[in-house]
């Protein structure tokens, strides 16, 4: 397991873990991120990423990344 920051671009991977407080946990819910769902990343700039999660695609600052384990 693995934080979100340090998957490959292209790789589709499952959610195994979301931490962080429970307003964080619920923010990224709601953006999508939800454990046993998939994600996949597509870019990785200066620790940003941008990533794919139910079809749409949701920028996430490299605090929050770390929170999706991998």
């Amino acid at each position: 397991m693995r934080p979100l920051i340090y998957g490959d671009p292209g790789e589709e991977s499952i959610i195994k873990k979301i931490g962080g407080s429970p307003e964080v946990k619920r923010h990224l819910e709601n953006l999508g991120f939800t454990t046993g769902g998939s994600v996949t990343l597509i870019s990785l700039v200066g620790g940003n990423v941008i990533v794919k999660v139910k079809e749409a695609r949701i920028a996430l600052d490299e605090e929050l990344a770390r929170k999706v384990m991998i």
